[in-house]
């Protein structure tokens, strides 16, 4: 009944948020010494946190500052007054709570490093995103995926797709900009990443005109550390943990920062080794059945070198450059049992050994300029990207047949793949204190992707090409971008942000080898959004705010599905793009509610069309073989309302807890036949920290997905525990993490797929279950004087 009526609970919702008084926005600091003695014309700063803006205030002979018309949200505050000690705080901006006074301290020595640290929530509500505090889920983390793997509230399934709902992928930015990268090309990059190199993770369900539309599964923007403390400083860290296959990492970091200029240096390498089980079988008609075995050992290294430096010029013009260089080398051996039984008798064995080489490299620049227009948020922000990668795969097989007896075959494949893409994007906001603030921008991304696949065959003693899988392929996109967007408050307190997107897609692929083929796609599409919210309610003197989303959004298909090359998996399977590929568009509707700035409910709807999924086909000339591909199958709407509760950081122990319920109602074409369903999903999630002593602390996290779905394929129960206990030294510069993680090796994937004639069953255990310890020293080499250009740096970290 509440899938027939949401878009009315929608409106419902709506009216609620309109129906309600709110409280106005101004705020006044009042500044006096320890002895209640007002400071007259002392200077406040404010910086909004995860901004670069800071507004300049001074108190008046009563010793109080009045600050017009500042919207809600966290933000930084220093205070400085001759003759005293600096003073630098966070606040919290709330309607109805907009009075707070400071006392600041005689100076006992002017350059002595005043070190603030404050008690950040782990998820914390601010306005169309939800941000996750990274240094708890650090702890136990050798590199950023798994921190993503740690994050409440996502999903990384076992092929390394990063989920916030059951229907697409999430789309990853770092630092702000998009990764157009394949699927293994991603991950990757986030594996050579270190998790201490992470700031803050922003979760957007629903992003702004002002973000890329191919983004339906949301976005999940990683933000890095750059060189944001006064002077020079850095750490050094090292760790391992064991499986089955062991892991080694170490790295360091270095930053130089003074008040006009700065710079940052990170090395880090990691020695990554897995190991993954696989056992499934496949019905090839109605009286034979494929029984497939696959253990998969996986040793890879990663190793990356990061560069970042900033300056500024004048006191309105900053520019950036952060670059990073990553080599990585990815080698596994997967040993494979393959049968096939007809009637119940034993028609065919073979064993089987596919041995991959794939190195992969890649480099890219980020440039930045940013021009203040004033005191109050405008600015013009200028962004080129530019990058290359290089994929040098090499693949063995072997065959040996004993069911019928039989000479082995063997052979091996050489892939080449070469990405270069550019990028650049402008974006304008000016703020008006009567007319809200404005935001537009033009952005245009080039991509050009090559692809050479050579096989070749060796059958008794003879070496010939294996036309049959050899390919040669090109891609070429470029997208055009413009947007508009305003964001007002109107009136009852309610905030609106509107917003529309247009853009331009030009893609053309062709493959020469093994035959002469092409497509262009060449489009325009508009994406509108529209975002309300204001305060509904005061309980306990703390605010229940809601918020209204609409969004539309598209999902392009990658340079990976496209690619028609084909790649051996076993003897009964292989991959290949599909360069017929569509779009796949989806409008989302969300309404939640958070609790001072604590996320607790929402509820959505997504309605997708035109879904691009992950399927299995037989091949048809042989239908013992089954090709790997990805397909427009279909369209589906999903409903979803999700939970959070938590106690808030400050205290001994604090903890997160949330649930999320999908139900999916999914039609399409199939194999050539119709398939219709529906299923519901629970997925809860949660986190926990006990602080044992003033140095030591104990964590515990875990998710758990119930009757998951994954387009066509039924997902059984999985999950996973993890425990960590943390112990600091040396004034908390030594930090020391012994973590065990997957505890109870809950992280058994079992899957099925019975659709449209196709059955595909299995389970698979990746190499989760680890012991491990991480070893962090943090140091300081020298320190220079604060000044106003440096003043929140220490907490902007």
């Amino acid at each position: 009944m509440i899938l027939k009526f949401f878009p009315h609970l929608f409106f419902f919702f709506f009216s609620v948020i309109f129906g309600i008084k709110s409280y106005s926005q101004q705020v006044e600091i009042k500044v006096e010494d320890g002895k209640k003695n007002v400071l007259a014309a002392a200077e406040i700063a404010v910086k909004p946190v995860g901004d670069s803006i800071v507004s300049y205030y001074f108190t008046d002979y009563d010793g109080k500052a009045k600050i017009n018309e500042i919207s809600s949200g966290l933000y930084f505050v220093t205070i400085t007054y001759l003759g005293y000690e600096s003073f630098t705080d966070s606040i919290d901006i709330k309607s109805g709570q907009n009075n707070f006074s400071f006392q600041l301290s005689e100076a006992m020595n002017l350059i002595e490093e005043v070190k603030i640290v404050g008690k950040r929530p782990l998820l914390r509500q601010d306005g169309d995103k939800m941000i996750v505090d990274p240094e708890p889920l650090v702890a136990f983390s050798t590199n950023t995926l798994e921190v993503l793997e740690a994050t409440p509230g996502l999903i990384v399934d076992p092929d390394n797709g990063i989920f916030l709902n059951n229907a697409s992928p999430a789309t990853i930015f770092i630092n702000g900009r998009e990764q157009r990268l394949g699927s293994q090309d991603l991950i990757n990059i986030l594996r050579s990443l270190p998790p201490g190199n992470i700031k803050q993770i922003e979760i957007i369900r629903s992003p702004s005109s002002k973000f890329n539309a191919s983004s339906t599964g949301g976005i999940i923007n990683i933000v890095l550390k750059k060189g944001i403390k006064l002077g020079r400083y850095g750490s050094v860290n090292a760790g391992f943990n064991q499986g089955k296959e062991g892991n080694l990492f170490t790295g360091f970091v270095l930053n130089d920062t003074g008040s006009k200029s700065g710079y940052s240096v990170q090395a880090n390498y990691n020695k990554d080794g897995a190991f993954e089980e696989l056992n499934s079988f496949r019905r090839i008609d109605d009286i034979s059945l494929l029984t497939q075995n696959v253990n998969t050992t996986r040793n890879n290294h990663y190793g990356s070198l990061s560069l970042g430096y900033d300056a500024e010029w004048k006191n309105n013009l900053t520019f950036s450059y952060f670059g990073t260089f990553s080599a990585n080398n990815n080698n596994s051996l997967s040993k494979q049992n393959n049968e096939t039984i007809r009637e119940a008798i034993p028609e065919f064995f073979v064993e089987n050994v596919i041995k991959n080489d794939n190195p992969f490299y890649s480099h890219r620049h980020d440039f930045g300029l940013i021009k203040k227009l004033d005191t109050v948020g405008s600015d013009i922000d200028a962004k080129l990207n530019i990058g290359q990668s290089f994929f040098r795969g090499k693949q063995d097989y072997i065959y040996n047949f004993s069911i019928p007896v039989s000479e082995k075959i063997s052979g091996n494949g050489d892939f080449n793949n070469n990405r270069n893409f550019f990028e650049l994007q402008v974006d304008v906001t000016k703020v008006w204190k009567k007319i809200g603030k404005l935001e537009t921008g033009i952005k245009s991304d080039l991509q050009q992707f090559d692809s050479k696949v050579n096989y070749f065959l060796k059958y008794n003693g003879n070496t010939i090409s294996d036309s049959s899988r050899n390919n040669s392929y090109s891609y070429r996109d470029n997208i055009n971008a413009g947007y508009l967007q305003l964001s007002k408050d109107v009136f009852w307190g309610i905030t609106v942000k509107s917003g529309v997107r247009m853009e331009n897609t030009n893609m053309k692929g062709n493959q020469t080898v093994p035959g002469d083929t092409s497509f262009t796609i060449q489009r325009f599409d508009w994406f509108p959004y529209m975002f309300i919210s204001r305060d509904i309610i005061k309980i306990a003197g703390y605010p229940l705010k809601g918020f209204l989303i609409y969004r539309k959004s598209l999902n392009r298909p990658s340079y990976q599905n496209l690619n028609p090359g084909i790649r051996i998996l076993d003897p009964f399977n292989y991959s290949s793009g599909n360069p017929a590929l569509t779009p796949q568009f989806t409008d989302n509707y969300e309404f939640n509610i958070s609790f001072d700035e604590n996320p607790i409910f929402a509820i959505g709807r997504n309605n997708t069309k035109g879904i691009i999924s992950n399927v299995l086909y037989r091949d048809p000339e042989n239908e013992a073989l089954t090709l790997n591909t990805y397909d427009n199958i279909g369209k589906s709407k999903e409903t979803y309302f999700r939970l959070v509760g938590a106690i808030p950081p400050g205290g001994k122990y604090f903890f997160v807890v949330g649930s999320q319920y999908n139900h999916t109602v999914y039609e399409g074409l199939y194999n050539g036949l119709p398939v219709s369903f529906s299923r519901g999903s629970w997925r809860f999630f949660t986190f926990h920290s006990l602080k044992l002593t003033k140095n030591t602390r104990i964590m515990m996290n875990g998710f758990l997905l119930v009757n998951g779905q994954q387009n066509l394929t039924e997902l059984k129960n999985f999950g996973q525990l993890n425990f960590t206990i943390n112990q600091t030294f040396l004034d908390n510069k030594l930090n020391i993490t012994v973590f065990v993680r997957d505890v109870l090796r809950t992280m058994e994937n079992k899957f099925l797929l019975d659709q449209a004639g196709i059955v595909f069953e299995g389970e698979r255990y990746n190499d989760n279950q680890r012991v491990g310890m991480s070893v962090r020293y943090s140091f300081g080499l020298s320190t220079k004087k604060q000044n106003k250009k440096g003043m929140f740096d220490d907490l902007s970290e």
